[in-house]
């Protein structure tokens, strides 16, 4: 056996990976890589290696190897990626986990069904290790056993077959694989490891079926138990092996020349952990399985309060006592606000030292997801741009480092990581898990309290301020919130004294004098509010080292062009409104230079109805005809977006001007029309809306008091993170309970689908 990896300590080395699913749906191959840009930038390498991380999980996959000449021709490999990828990292010297297969069925000359697939895979394995015989750390097939489950199973990936009998079959050609290619391997580096992952996360059940989920738990272990040999007579997944198709020859095999794994890695996610439940009635549709006996809903234990939600230490030390073998995570990665990305990572971390007290042998934790990933909501199977941040941002002109960069590296320096956000639990772990309330077994506990002493401290109860307020709970960020007549942000002695009783981490300025046309008649006022209360605010937090956020406005713009403003373009204000945030940007980045000062334009939101979107809505709704300019163009903003945006980016410690509007362009009445579009269609209203209920004018028929630009729409230069329009139309709709109080009145004629 070769040499472990890393003797025992006290805490885990830090490892990092980046995902790299190739999965195949039909004749199409959705290629992670590919989309988050990592092929095409070896730059990203040293980046990686700035983390200070011990290992690296990196992808040599099988598919990619082969030459795009001769796509269907085994033992023809096209090396010149890997060459330099692989070269870099030994000029870095930063070590890597090399995968093989990831969540993939292969080449098109083969598939997971396949009776040669062990064997072409295994050549492929001898190629690369002859090509790269430095290499001593690999994960040949990652996940077989999830990769089996829904390729062979649940029929989401090649070959989409649903059976017993194609699950075990894909499951045993991966493991057979998986112990050729590192019998091959091994004949060019005897000492080559085996880090072999897998997802063991555990299932619960409602009483009538505890049996399923008993076989569930004992299942969730093959990948481990035939690469050890462990499948024998007794064990019981014998029977439901062999009756699936395996012979027991083949399992034979496996026992007489075992390939148990180095390192056990555990790829452990918050939906990993199940429920079973019979009550079909309180879920979706999308939700339903079974097993030829029973029907029932099969969702994700975090879902549901009633349900057991394993702990990853509980899994660590269950997975411990089983095997006895040294131990890694080998996947932490989370979807959702960047809050609870670090919380769940702090999480793992923790639990992985509390295993180590315990007597584990814990290797490493890896933070995964180094670059994001794209569309794992809908398992990789579309490719609809649905992104999940990680270490990095693609979503920029480079990688943009998150806050959990700056994690990563301290836990791989020091072995520890503090922040005021980690001082209270994920949402994960409270009453808010609970998705679906009918199927609650006992009474929803009471929601607990925040705990975290240092909040994020929010000026302005306004519109934008309680969207803030609302999402901060939602989010679980404590927050304080204060409206004008509780602190005066143009008064710098009522500023310092706040800061000095809340001790915020961040000040979030969200108040301001909104009205553009009565700014002209308000100048005074308007710069008051505008400009010296920003600038206030910020040279106060400077003092105080308080990260701080401000927003200004598309309005800083003359409308000169006819493509979209970025950051860097020059200003040139026609309004009165427009000069004051000019002016606030000037101010607040002198007072404080490290400031985050987002440019927006044209709120809509769904919480309240002081905005364009809705009192269009609410016109059309009583027959009133709506007017809008046809020739303005400007870049609408879904508040709810924007909110979490600024979140994630306040966090991240960004800093400087930043635009950030949803993805699109378009004037007053295409924004009406589109809305109007969007809403008929959810609620599948035939026919056309009368001509004469909206209506487009130029803007000189307009009743403003102040000039607009014609032209103000934004983009950025620097990041792109909030959703199409079209999606962000659809999802406030669906937010602002709008879908039975629509458009028409009711003396209009309308057929509904």
């Amino acid at each position: 056996m070769p040499n472990p990896i890393r003797k025992k300590t006290s805490s885990p080395a830090l490892w990092a990976g980046l995902e790299c699913t190739l999965n195949r749906v039909g004749d199409s191959f959705h290629d992670q890589c590919a989309r988050n840009g990592h092929d095409l930038r070896l730059d990203d390498l040293r980046i990686f290696n700035e983390l200070g991380i011990e290992r690296l999980r990196y992808p040599c996959l099988w598919e990619k190897a082969v030459r795009l000449d001769q796509p269907n021709q085994a033992d023809q490999y096209d090396w010149r990626l890997f060459d330099e990828r692989l070269g870099a990292l030994r000029q870095l010297n930063l070590k890597p986990v090399v995968g093989l297969l990831h969540h993939g069925s292969g080449p098109p000359f083969t598939n997971l069904l396949d009776c040669e697939f062990p064997v072409k895979f295994a050549r492929y394995a001898r190629a690369f290790a002859e090509r790269y015989p430095w290499v001593q750390d690999y994960t040949p097939v990652n996940e077989p056993l999830t990769t089996a489950r829904f390729s062979g199973l649940y029929g989401v990936w090649y070959p989409q077959q649903q059976s017993d009998k194609s699950f075990v079959r894909a499951l045993y050609h991966q493991i057979e694989g998986t112990r050729l290619a590192m019998l091959e391997i091994r004949k060019v580096n005897p000492d080559a490891r085996l880090i072999q992952t897998e997802d063991l996360g555990r299932a619960s059940a409602t009483p009538g079926l505890q049996y399923q989920a008993l076989f569930e738990n004992e299942r969730r272990w093959l990948t481990f138990d035939l690469l050890a040999g462990r499948v024998g007579k007794l064990h019981p997944m014998w029977t439901y092996l062999t009756r699936a198709g395996i012979e027991p020859g083949e399992l034979e095999l496996l026992q007489q020349s075992p390939c148990p794994a180095d390192i056990i890695g555990l790829n452990h996610y918050l939906l990993s952990n199940r429920f079973l439940d019979h009550r079909l009635q309180d879920y979706p549709e999308v939700f339903y399985g079974g097993n030829g006996i029973d029907r029932y809903a099969d969702v994700g234990a975090v879902d549901c309060e009633a349900a057991e939600l394993p702990s990853v230490l509980s899994i660590l030390k269950e997975t411990w006592q089983r095997y006895r073998m040294p131990l890694a995570i080998t996947e932490v990665h989370l979807s959702g606000g960047r809050e609870s990305q670090m919380r769940w990572l702090h999480e793992v971390w923790t639990a992985s030292m509390r295993a180590i007290e315990f007597g584990a042998d814990v290797r490493a934790v890896t933070v995964w997801s180094l670059l994001g990933s794209f569309d794992w909501n809908s398992l990789c199977t579309q490719e609809n741009g649905f992104y999940e941040s990680g270490i990095f941002d693609v979503r920029a002109r480079g990688p943009r480092p998150t806050k959990l960069n700056e994690m990563a590296a301290e836990l791989a320096k020091r072995g520890n990581f503090t922040h005021p956000l980690l001082d209270d639990i994920g949402w994960w772990r409270t009453s808010l898990r609970n998705r679906f309330p009918k199927m609650a077994l006992q009474p929803t506990q009471a929601k607990p309290k925040l705990r975290a002493r240092r909040r994020l401290m929010i000026a302005g109860n306004g519109t934008l301020g309680k969207a803030f307020a609302r999402i901060c709970e939602q989010r679980r960020i404590p927050f304080h919130i204060f409206g004008r007549e509780h602190l005066d942000i143009t008064d710098m002695r009522a500023v310092r004294r706040a800061l000095d009783e809340h001790q915020p981490w961040a000040f979030l300025n969200a108040t301001g004098f909104a009205d553009v046309d009565r700014a002209e008649l308000e100048p005074e006022n308007c710069r008051r509010d505008n400009v010296d209360g920003p600038a206030i605010a910020a040279e106060a937090c400077a003092e105080k080292k308080v990260a701080f956020i401000t927003f200004s406005s598309d309005l800083v713009f003359g409308g000169g062009q006819n493509i979209p403003y970025v950051e860097s373009s020059a200003v040139g204000p026609l309004s009165v409104y427009g000069h004051s945030k000019v002016q606030s940007e000037q101010r607040v980045a002198s007072a404080h230079p490290d400031s985050l000062i987002v440019r927006t334009s044209s709120f809509f939101g769904p919480w309240d109805g002081d905005n364009f979107v809705s009192k269009m809505l609410h016109k059309l709704r009583h027959g009133q005809p709506v007017i809008t300019a046809s020739d303005v163009r400007i870049s609408p903003t879904y508040v709810p977006d924007l909110v979490h945006a600024c979140l994630d980016l306040l966090i991240d410690g960004e800093k400087g001007i930043l635009h950030l509007t949803n993805d699109g362009e378009l004037s007053w009445s295409e924004l009406a029309e589109l809305t109007v579009e969007v809403g008929r269609r959810l609620q599948r209203i035939k026919g056309e809306l009368p001509a004469q209920l909206l209506m487009g004018r130029p803007r000189t028929h307009m009743p403003w008091q102040a000039t607009r630009p014609h032209y103000s729409a934004l983009t950025s230069e620097r990041v792109n993170i909030l959703p199409k329009l079209e999606n962000s139309m659809e999802r406030y709709f669906f937010e602002s309970n709008l879908s039975e109080l629509f458009l028409l009145p009711s003396n209009l004629s309308e057929e509904r689908t």
